[in-house]
């Protein structure tokens, strides 16, 4: 509490808290998902086993991610941070995570650097003591800032792994974006080597392609995020804020980006682990993108709706959901652990198919 008799959150920067507070209402709405362009998961069909001889019990769901061990693949993925609400928010979904042993992660913490007032509203390891919590911070952010600068931003958050977001489309709609991405493989390759915890190249919607995924790997980098085209449009969202010729743009560009499925499909032979986000609504999109080749599946936007509608027990409520289909899958298809769902038979969709082949 600051002197004023204010929370520090309240006195953090009107255009901070505006932006977040937009986010938070804009992706809960649904008025910002993809208009034309899906996840492409739906064009994954998995083969019933009507033998799977075994018990249903038998089921193994533990995933080991980022130096810890999931109880499902699941991801609670990037939320928000900056505001009296976000504060609400993660620290209910941070102890959504710590209760069902699944992975948390933490909006972008450039409002810590641009108002360290509003750090606590990224803080939830009381609540989360031993929950794989992700950091989260841009690219561009990342390269203004010393290594000792960003180690101290992980640090005061307590997280076990940096997201490193890679956001150009967004950025050029987005008020005041930034326009410069020079140095991004260096900036990666300085994190990787002195940053002291694991990395995690991320988009923000858009995908990760190929290209991108060979030059991660090329750093030593080994955990990836799509955040793929499908779900929630960060370039719809900051449509909405923009005005004049960036909205028009905006409109233009609102289904920009490689589809979820794909971008999980087009890094699944590089070695890397893949967290699939991006447009990832039920436990059987995540079945789906386990079967083409990730290792775990993120959700947002439902888990902040079933937050928004039903608290703390409403979130706990769909995440259980999410991980008894996930589950289910995984013993109709004849498999054991979620691993196995990469090699099940499967039937794939032409679309995804051609994405597949022609994308590389």
């Amino acid at each position: 509490m600051a002197a004023d008799g204010k929370t520090d959150v309240e006195n953090a920067p009107p255009a901070i808290k505006k932006r977040k507070a937009d986010h938070i209402a804009l992706c809960a709405s649904g008025e910002v998902e993809f208009r034309d362009k899906g996840t492409l998961l739906d064009e994954v069909q998995l083969v019933h086993d009507a033998l799977p001889d075994r018990h249903y019990d038998e089921v193994d769901l533990s995933t080991p991610l980022l130096g810890k061990v999931l109880k499902a693949p699941v991801v609670i993925s990037a939320m928000t941070g900056g505001t009296d609400q976000a504060k609400e928010i993660n620290r209910d979904l941070a102890r959504a995570a710590e209760k069902l042993g699944l992975g948390f992660g933490l909006g972008s913490q450039r409002a810590m650097v641009i108002a360290p007032e509003v750090t606590s509203t990224f803080q939830v390891r009381d609540v989360a003591p031993t929950a794989l919590v992700m950091g989260n911070l841009g690219l561009v952010q990342a390269r203004q800032m010393s290594t000792g600068a960003i180690r101290e931003l992980c640090a005061v958050a307590g997280v076990d792994a940096l997201c490193v977001h890679l956001n150009p489309s967004m950025e050029l709609i987005q008020p005041g974006g930034d326009r410069d991405f020079t140095a991004g493989r260096e900036v990666l390759k300085r994190l990787h080597g002195e940053l002291g915890i694991p990395i995690v190249v991320k988009e923000t919607g858009a995908g990760l392609s190929r290209r991108v995924g060979l030059a991660v790997k090329q750093i030593g980098i080994t955990t990836v995020d799509t955040s793929g085209a499908g779900g929630t449009s960060w370039v719809g969202v900051e449509t909405r804020r923009a005005e004049g010729q960036a909205r028009k743009m905006g409109e233009e560009l609102w289904d920009w980006g490689i589809p979820t499925g794909a971008s999980v499909g087009l890094l699944a032979d590089l070695g890397l682990h893949i967290i699939a986000t991006g447009g990832l609504r039920t436990g059987t999109d995540v079945a789906h993108a386990l079967a083409l080749g990730a290792t775990a599946g993120g959700l947002a936007a439902p888990v902040l709706r079933a937050w928004r509608d039903g608290g703390y027990d409403g979130a706990v409520a769909f995440l259980e959901q999410v991980v008894e289909t996930v589950r289910a899958i995984v013993f109709l298809t004849g498999c054991r652990t979620p691993s196995e769902l990469r090699t099940a038979p499967k039937v794939i969709g032409s679309t995804l198919r051609a994405w597949l082949e022609q994308a590389r």
